[in-house]
């Protein structure tokens, strides 16, 4: 395979855009009408409490309750996160919307597509990318291959398609 068909850091990026918008999408339908049920919970369970009498530790109680209720949602969004992009690359097209749009694919160190659990491990490991400032992911743009770190670990190429 020859270098000029390796998907660099901008194109990837443009990708990324697209695709972000999407799954911000899918996660409104999924995501707004739990955070809403939690909402009018909230509502009700705070009709008849008078705010102004609480003690400090009853607010940061209060205040701690809510945040332990956004943990379950927050997962929720991750979930759909990771298996929008796992799903989508070691499927048939081996690109998400995004990459499809740009003439990208997904494929392991051979041309071939990636099965579910490398294309898990692939997202997973886009944590790791992520933490160390981001330079997992510039990695893209400074490696032969073309490749962040999170495609190294899980040995994988971004591909250009003609």
């Amino acid at each position: 395979m020859s270098s000029n068909n390796y998907a660099g850091f901008w194109l990837r990026f443009v990708a990324y855009i697209i695709d972000y918008i999407i799954i911000q999408v899918l996660q409104s339908f999924i995501i707004l009408p739990i955070l809403a049920a939690m909402g009018v919970g909230f509502a009700m369970a705070g009709q008849g409490i008078d705010f102004s009498n609480m003690s400090e530790q009853e607010m940061a109680g209060m205040i701690a309750g809510m945040f332990a209720m956004m943990g379950p949602v927050i997962l929720l969004g991750l979930a759909i996160l990771i298996l929008y992009y796992a799903v989508m690359e070691s499927s048939k097209y081996q690109a998400t919307v995004g990459k499809m749009a740009l003439g990208l694919k997904v494929t392991d160190m051979n041309g071939n597509r990636l099965d579910f659990g490398r294309a898990f491990l692939r997202q997973i490991s886009k944590i790791v990318s992520g933490m160390i400032m981001m330079i997992g992911y510039i990695m893209a743009g400074l490696s032969a291959k073309k490749q962040a770190l999170h495609d190294m670990i899980a040995g994988a190429l971004v591909i250009r398609v003609k």
